[in-house]
């Protein structure tokens, strides 16, 4: 299992994983001991509070995954920032994610290739569960769109 969430994130360390029905709780910790303010660039060992951050992935044998990170709060030391505090960040999660990198590659992937609806009900068998306004918004901010979409579009007009 550390191999696995090694490959998410190298700065990620496997705590332990639970079954909750059809899914699997993979539990991780940051192994930063300086993590840096996503503002100013400042190294914190100072910790302020932790919260739980939890975000879907990649299914694992067909598995849906959750991942659970211990998230840190930390107090930012530069007194020139404006911001007090900060919560660590990490590469395979965008800023207030829900979904992993790569799980929205996923997404988009099948998105381009079928119509939303279509994408929805494929990704809800076994990968993950994604509404069709949600494809339709991930669509919207990376600046893609399917043929699929295109068609579907000048349908409803």
């Amino acid at each position: 299992m550390e191999e696995l969430v090694k490959a998410l994130d190298s700065e990620l360390e496997y705590v332990r994983h639970e079954f909750i029905g059809e899914m699997i709780n993979i539990h991780v910790a940051s192994t930063r001991k300086e993590p840096r303010c996503p503002y100013c660039g400042f190294a914190s060992e100072r910790v302020h509070s932790h919260y739980e951050r939890r975000f879907k992935d990649l299914p694992i044998q067909g598995i849906k995954v959750e991942i659970v990170i211990k998230n840190r709060k930390m107090f930012c030391l530069n007194k020139e920032c404006s911001h007090k505090t900060f919560a660590e960040s990490f590469e395979c999660l965008a800023f207030k994610g829900k979904r992993s990198r790569r799980l929205t590659e996923e997404i988009l992937k099948i998105a381009l290739e079928v119509s939303s609806v279509t994408a929805s009900k494929l990704l809800r068998k076994g990968i993950a569960e994604v509404g069709k306004s949600t494809i339709c918004d991930l669509l919207k901010k990376t600046g893609i769109r399917s043929e699929k979409g295109r068609s579907e579009k000048s349908l409803h007009r």
